[in-house]
């Protein structure tokens, strides 16, 4: 209940910056008129200071542009960083899914409950999928410590070395980034 009531808040307290973003926003952009006024207030247009307001307005617009754009990308961070904190608590629900599928004996595997659970965990996968969940592939990849967490290393025939041969707990990425890494077995 106290993480729905954080994520809620956190949820909240984005959006209040947002708001105060577009204002600033809407503050901060000049309006042609305005910029006519200030290019009507020249008493004499010599080609200097003609070419001062040219690089006064051509600075403020692209200081406006880019204003914009970053507003735009925080936007896209908070909604992407406020589905983490879910992402994160429902991992251990998906490894006990898998946990369950795997511990099912071959003759069990026709089963309804059977079924019911893989329906379940595809069903979830899919869903955190759509928000930019993805799994890190593993397992016959070569060890990248930036999305592998490597706890074992074992020598096998027929395997290069640093490569990884066993995946004891999947990892996941969140819109490129890593929100766990894969805990690994590694050849030496």
């Amino acid at each position: 209940m106290e993480n729905k009531k954080e994520f809620e808040q956190a949820v909240d307290d984005q959006q209040e910056q947002v708001a105060e973003c577009e204002m600033l926003e809407e503050e901060f952009a000049p309006t042609e008129s305005e910029l006519e006024e200030e290019f009507a207030q020249v008493s004499d247009p010599r080609d200097i200071e003609i070419q001062e307001l040219k690089n006064t307005l051509q600075r403020l617009q692209a200081d406006f542009v880019n204003f914009k754009r970053r507003v735009e990308k925080e936007k896209d961070q908070i909604s992407v960083f406020a589905n983490e904190k879910i992402m994160t608590e429902l991992l251990p629900v998906i490894d006990n899914l898998e946990r369950a599928l795997i511990s099912c004996a071959e003759h069990e595997k026709e089963s309804s409950v059977y079924s019911g659970v893989e329906l379940v965990l595809k069903q979830m996968t899919d869903t955190l999928g759509k928000f930019g969940l993805e799994k890190i592939s593993a397992v016959d990849c070569e060890f990248d410590p930036n999305v592998h967490h490597a706890v074992m290393n074992e020598e096998r025939d027929g395997v290069e070395s640093g490569i990884v041969v066993e995946v004891f707990q999947n990892g996941y990425k969140l819109s490129d980034k890593v929100i766990r890494p894969s805990m690994v077995k590694v050849s030496k």
